[in-house]
This record gives structure tokens, sequence and C-alpha cells, in this order.
């Protein structure tokens, strides 16, 4: 049924139909959750071996003969560094590992730019209003590092390849106050996009104004792939490196959707000028972080195959909640044209975008039923969706026959909330 083809009474009718079925559902009493993308209790039985590689009798010394159980080793174990280079896309010597949060990496280095500057720059904090530039819609923690720092964040739309470059470049050609830009470039959060290969050459390629702009490339979804054919990302260091501009890239990625989102570690993968610097600001910061989780990591692997495989046992979890929820937007919106909605091939989100003036409607109705999602205009910098259309939907931590109703409701409370919007027209 094509909404917007219908008559006035036609609406009416349709909208006691569906206020009918909404009711039905509120007096279910639900009590689900779509929010935050959160490994399921399956996903994390995934990695209770992890828990069992190490016991009071293991040996703890590497393979240089240095003892995890003491201090030292600021920047990570060697034998962690080999096992994630190929994921980060650099070389082992430009690894720095971190505790379990990329997240928390990321605002210790805005943090220090901010303090310090980029290295060989004035810091931030004495340069002035500064800005970054921020991919929409995109993920909301990025967003708020950059409020809690006061640096003003500028929406940059997405396209099917990634950020509108001719927007990029004309932005960081012409305001030498744009410090940075936040990127996802692999199933994007929420849309799951992969940056095409002329997105990423493009960024290696940008002819700047602020000499001491950076990329944050924060590749959380480096290899959650929900295909047998994934999407390819082109290598930005490697590109960078051709350009001469390989201090520009930061790449940032964790074992926080692998193992355990509360006990993983965390990566960062930049230039040996750039992390030479971070390095002394964090020696002043820790004298090293938790080694002994770094080769539990290591033990349970063994090798890059190993960490291949065990991304495959997450694909057979996630795919089949993937599948449900885009079925069902599809079945319950067949030829109803008033939605449009991602169908990614990796990460962890779909992305709807509603009736423009409706999105926190939505939420709303949502929450009335039982259904927690993440609140309307998170996906914009300042939770400000000029269009209050996009919401984003997080499949993976609800069992599927809790997912079943979840997204049955999501589609009821749109619909209503589309009703509404059309007879106030």
């Amino acid at each position: 049924m094509n909404y917007l083809a219908l008559s006035k009474n036609e609406l009416v009718k349709e909208k006691t139909r569906i206020l009918n079925e909404y009711e039905k559902l509120k007096a279910l009493k639900l009590n689900l959750n779509m929010a935050r993308g959160k490994p399921s209790v399956e996903q994390l039985n995934l990695s209770r071996g992890l828990l069992d590689v190490l016991n009071s009798d293991s040996c703890c010394t590497l393979k240089d003969g240095k003892d995890c159980l003491n201090y030292g080793i600021l920047d990570g174990i060697p034998e962690i560094k080999e096992l994630f280079a190929p994921v980060l896309g650099v070389e082992s010597g430009q690894i720095f590992v971190g505790g379990n949060s990329s997240l928390s990496i990321m605002f210790d280095i805005i943090s220090f730019f901010m303090t310090h500057g980029v290295p060989g720059f004035k810091p931030w904090i004495n340069q002035g209003k500064i800005k970054f530039l921020c991919p929409c819609p995109g993920y909301d923690r990025h967003f708020a590092i950059l409020a809690h720092f006061n640096i003003e964040a500028i929406p940059v739309p997405m396209t099917n390849t990634g950020p509108d470059m001719d927007i990029v470049e004309t932005l960081v050609t012409t305001d030498p106050t744009i410090k940075g830009i936040f990127c996802v470039p692999k199933y994007s959060n929420p849309q799951g996009i992969t940056y095409s290969d002329e997105t990423v050459k493009r960024f290696s390629a940008l002819s700047t104004l602020a000499p001491d702009f950076r990329i944050f490339w924060d590749n959380a979804y480096a290899f959650h792939d929900l295909s047998d054919t994934p999407a390819h990302l082109l290598n930005i260091m490697d590109e960078c490196q051709k350009n001469g501009t390989q201090d520009r890239p930061l790449i940032f990625c964790s074992t926080s959707k692998i193992t355990f989102p509360g006990a993983g570690v965390a990566f960062l993968g930049a230039s040996k000028n750039n992390l030479n610097t971070i390095k002394d600001f964090y020696s002043v910061k820790t004298i090293g972080f938790d080694k002994i989780n770094q080769l539990r990591h290591v033990r349970y692997f063994k090798d890059y195959n190993g960490l291949l495989n065990h991304m495959k046992k997450h694909r057979d979890i996630l795919k089949p909640k993937f599948d449900l929820v885009i079925n069902t937007l599809k079945e319950e919106f067949f030829e109803n044209n008033v939605i449009s909605f991602t169908e990614p091939i990796g990460g962890y989100f779909i992305s709807v975008d509603v009736m423009p003036g409706c999105a926190k409607k939505v939420i709303a109705l949502c929450k009335n039923i039982g259904l927690t999602l993440t609140y309307a205009g998170a996906t914009f910098p300042y939770g400000i969706d000029k269009k209050d259309s996009n919401i984003r939907l997080a499949p993976s931590y609800p069992a599927l026959n809790e997912l079943q109703v979840a997204a049955y409701t999501f589609c009821i409370a749109v619909k209503l909330a589309t009703l509404e919007k059309l007879l106030e027209g």
C-alpha cells in the first residue's frame, strides 16, 4: 500500500488499522533494545576460551625474553603487533597498542594535540577556534569527543562511495581552522558504506590549508563482514606514502566486537613521526597497558588466519539477524516508498531514513511500546538532524525471536508516525 497515493479517508482508515496493531503491541509490555551495536551473549561466548589460555602455571615470557607480568613495553608486545598489522594495514613497527578501547585512544590523541600540538606545530588550544569535518550520518561518540573539547563539528554528507569529497576538498583548501576529519571507512556507522578506491586516494592527496590536518581513520569494522564477498578498502597508509602525506592518517581498530568489549585490545597505526610523539605523550600517562591481555589474545588466535576464522563465527550469528530486519522492512514497506534503508554487507548497523519530520516521533512511539532505539539526531553533530529523518538500527544484541518482534514493532511505529504526518498536511 502506497501511503502517498491514498486519499484522506483512506489514510484515516489505514491509521485506525495501524493504531489497533500498535495498541496490541503496547499491551505485550515489551522490553526490547536495538539502540547500540552490542555483541550478543552468543557472540561473547565465542571467546570464552580466551579466559582459559593463561593461568597461574602459564609462561608469560615473550619471544624476546621480556616478562609480561612486570613493568614496561609501553607500546605493546611485539607478538600482538605482528598479529594485527594486516588489520591496520601498516608495519608492526608502526603500531601502538593501548587498553581495551580505541575510542579512548582517539580521545587521548585529541587531548594531546590540544595541549601540545600535532608534531612540529602549535597546540590546537593556542590556535583559536578549530574545526573538524564529520561525515553524516555518522558515529555519535566521535561527535561527543569534539563537543567535549569545544571543537566545532562541520557535517559533510555521505554518498554511496564515502564522504562527499568535492565538499571535503573545498573546505580543507579554504579554511585553515579545519584540523581533521573523523572517518569510519569500512562498513560506516550507521550506513554500512565502504569508501571507494577513489575516495581513499583523494583523502591521501588532499591539499589542506592547515598543515597540521589529521585523518582519524576509525576502521572499527575492518573485517566484520556479513557476506562471502566482503567489501574491499584501499590501504590509506600506502596511498599516503605515495603522496608524501604519511603523517596524515591515524588508523584505529580494536577487538571490542571481536572478543570482549569490556576486555579487548585497542590499536593505533601511524607514521613513525606521529608514533614517536604519541609514545612520548603516553609515557607520561602510563608505564604500559595490560600486557597479559595482549598475550592472552595472541595465544588464543595464534595467527591471522585464526583471527579470520573467528570472525566467520561472528558472521554466522549476525547475518541471520540483519537478514531478518532487512526482510521485515522490505515486506512491511513493499511498494510503500515512505522510507529508505541500507542493506549493508558488513558492520553493525542498518540506517533508515523515514519521512522528514518523523524520526523523533518514531523513536517516541517505539519507546512507548517498549522498544529502545538510539535517540533521533544521534547520527549528526550536536544531535541535530535537520530533516528529522535518520534512524540507526542495531540488530546484533537481541535474540532472533526478540528481533522479529522488534523489527515489526519498528515498522508499525514508522507507519503510524508517517500516517499522522500525512494527515497533518
